[in-house]
């Protein structure tokens, strides 16, 4: 901590990442009217940073710049200084993330951003040291040229602007057309070509999980029984977890890998791969049977529940990858301290199964890993018992840095693995831990509109949500709904999905816009369907059309999904692969689909075994609707079952697909060779 007492604009703030910022002497503001007021009452070009509490860079040019006060002297003089979580304003950090990317080719964070007061960029950079280094200018040699061109050509920055900020208002969708005929083949052939085959991974190093890749692989091979999608998918499952992007001591995934081997992680964890990631494990275990799947599962659901859960029950953003002001200080062991902690001898076994060296593998310490091999399931009682001993051990380091705030998006996508994992792993702590969630989100997250909103922390929420943030929820209640059969989360998804078309639909071209009608209208207002480290709002949006209009039998939305994936089609024959949760909708709705309606009383033995009949098979073709004739409230959301009955006083299956329903089943057997063929 920098020996001052300085404090800025950002000091009221709840975003932990601009409360970090607080002290600085920079006199940081939030994005808001005061600093755009003074901008322009000045005549100041703006200085916009965007990044986030666990982002390592964003600490090290903090650390070199933002703490000094050379630096601070020039952008107080010279500029009005702004600081922006793009995690909070996902909005903001898009359009000048895109600004970035057109004017440098590249993007990443921390962003810089400089722009005029009517928030009209002209300069972008990403990391920007305090001194010149080699090719690249540092900020007390490129601050002060900045402000000489403010003054010397400020037309031509006008110019520069006014053209960026067209280019950035064009929308990324064109004509309205069709996905090509093969486009799932052409997907697969071009994951196949750019697949590491020796060490998993979709491209060289850095290397970044993709959960949406591995779905989208896993239908390839239930739809289409292609074996070398599923061969593709589980090989990356195994090396990501054979890695050190995993945390093999405390669980749960880091962000990515630096290296091609997996084994060097930037070892800042998000909640959001946390769940995607999870979704994947447990996908392949229901279709492969491999323990080690739901090993995995259950491990980062453990260190979700065990870490990242709040009182209330939301979940917890991130963690950072520094402690003490190194970067993955908490997550590296010395072989010495591992045989304090179990011993001479369970050391020794330690040091083969996790590659523990005396040189290390990362700045000479060692982060655990299995990548020479995995230990046999005879062993895993024993090695988990000796990781428990590291993990109590651990506990008593200095923790990283973790980001309280809860961002209702990364929420719902939590729910909705947690949800899963309690159908695929029949653990009812799961679907616990889901629902408190997603109670929580309805009730502190609503606005007394019923207006989402996007973040919730020290008992304010704030910033009305954006269009992924409605997407992920909704699927987090729709997942709710299919493993707790309980109606009021699929109601909860019916509403949020009707205000989710009501602020963000394009009624001319289809789709979604990013932020909503109602919100603050930014420089431009984008549409995105890109499924990067998250999958996109309209990827997510159109498969939650498609899984309502079935349920419900409303073809309207149904109608929706088809005009979001026609909005989005060009691009996505043109680079099938950066679309892949897109495809994964697209499956759903281009295979026939199968709707089993299970009628019987909610704690009745035979209807229990008729739901876990369902739930252990991956079936993602097949939705699953429960009607307990004790209640009726189900029936004014799914009309179509209304006339459904028990047969027999036994628990009953309605089994419908391609447009017709069979004779109605009591038999558990009888429903288990259906579903299996």
């Amino acid at each position: 901590m920098p020996e001052h007492n300085f404090s800025n604009h950002l000091i009221h703030e709840k975003s932990p990442y601009l409360l970090q910022h607080a002290h600085n002497p920079v006199n940081w503001y939030p994005w808001g009217d005061a600093a755009f007021a003074r901008a322009t009452e000045e005549d100041k070009p703006i200085f916009l940073s965007i990044g986030y509490s666990t982002c390592h860079w964003c600490h090290v040019m903090e650390r070199e710049s933002f703490e000094d006060t050379e630096v601070a002297d020039l952008l107080n003089r010279d500029f009005i200084a702004i600081k922006v979580d793009r995690e909070e304003r996902p909005d903001i950090d898009s359009i000048y993330m895109r600004a970035c990317q057109a004017l440098t080719g590249h993007g990443g964070w921390p962003l810089t951003i400089i722009m005029t007061p009517e928030q009209k960029p002209f300069f972008a950079a990403t990391y920007i040291p305090k001194n010149s280094r080699g090719q690249m200018p540092g900020l007390t040699e490129l601050l002060p040229r900045i402000i000489e061109l403010w003054g010397s050509e400020r037309q031509r920055i006008e110019d520069s602007g006014n053209r960026l900020r067209e280019m950035l208002g064009q929308t990324e969708e064109n004509i309205s057309q069709d996905l090509e005929e093969d486009i799932f083949k052409t997907a697969r052939e071009h994951l196949s070509r750019g697949f590491d085959r020796e060490w998993g991974g979709f491209s060289p190093a850095p290397k970044f999980p993709t959960p949406h890749n591995v779905y989208f692989l896993l239908r390839c091979y239930y739809f289409f029984q292609d074996k070398t999608a599923l061969d593709m998918a589980e090989k990356n499952l195994e090396a990501m977890y054979r890695g050190g992007v995993y945390d093999h001591v405390g669980g749960g995934f880091a962000r990515y890998s630096t290296d091609r081997f997996w084994l060097v992680p930037h070892f800042e964890k998000m909640l959001y791969d946390n769940a995607l990631l999870a979704l994947a494990y447990l996908e392949a275990y229901q279709i492969t049977g491999k323990e080690l799947y739901a090993r995995v599962a259950r491990d980062v659901f453990t260190y979700i529940l065990r870490g990242m859960t709040s009182l209330e029950g939301g979940f917890y953003s991130a963690q950072d990858a520094d402690s003490e002001g190194v970067e993955g200080k908490f997550y590296v062991w010395s072989r010495e301290e591992i045989k304090n902690i179990v011993g001479e001898q369970d050391a020794q076994y330690l040091y083969q199964v996790y590659d523990i060296s005396e040189k290390g593998n990362f700045e000479g310490k060692n982060i655990p890993n299995l990548i020479k091999g995995l230990p046999p399931q005879s062993q895993w009682a024993k090695l988990d018992e000796l990781r428990a001993k590291l993990f109590q051990e651990r506990e008593k380091r200095v923790h990283p840095h973790r980001d309280d705030k809860i961002l209702s998006g990364w929420n719902g996508m939590m729910i909705a693995a947690l949800a899963y994992g309690s159908r695929v792993l029949h653990e009812p702590q799961y679907l616990l831990a889901a629902s408190r969630a997603a109670d929580f989100i309805l009730e502190k997250l609503c606005g007394s509109d019923g207006r989402l909103l996007a973040r919730y922390r020290d008992g304010e929420a704030m910033y009305k949500a954006y269009a992924l943030d409605y997407a992920a929820m909704i699927w987090g209640l729709l997942e709710l709904y299919q493993a707790g059969l309980d109606s009021k989360y699929l109601n909860s998804a019916l509403k949020l999905n009707k205000d989710l078309l009501r602020y963000f639909w394009d009624e001319s071209s289809g789709g979604l816009f990013l932020y909503g009608s109602d919100a603050e209208q930014l420089l431009t207002r984008p549409k995105e369907a890109y499924d990067g480290a998250l999958p996109g709002d309209n990827s997510v949006a159109a498969f939650n059309f498609l899984r309502l209009g079935r349920l419900t039998g409303d073809h309207l939305l149904e109608e929706k999904a088809e005009q979001t994936i026609r909005a989005f089609a060009e691009g996505i024959n043109q680079h099938p692969t950066a679309y892949t949760f897109f495809l994964t909708a697209a499956l759903f709705y281009k295979q026939p689909g199968r709707d089993i309606v299970i009628v019987g009383k909610r704690n009745e033995k035979d209807t229990r075994a008729m739901i876990e009949a369902v739930n252990e098979r991956f079936l993602p073709d097949t939705l699953i609707i429960f009607k307990d004739p004790a209640e009726k409230t189900l029936d004014e959301i799914v009309p179509f079952i209304k006339d459904m009955a028990i047969i027999d006083n036994k628990a009953t299956a309605y089994i419908c697909e391609n447009f017709s329903c069979q004779q109605p089943i009591t038999d558990i057997e009888a429903l288990k060779d259906i579903i299996q063929k």
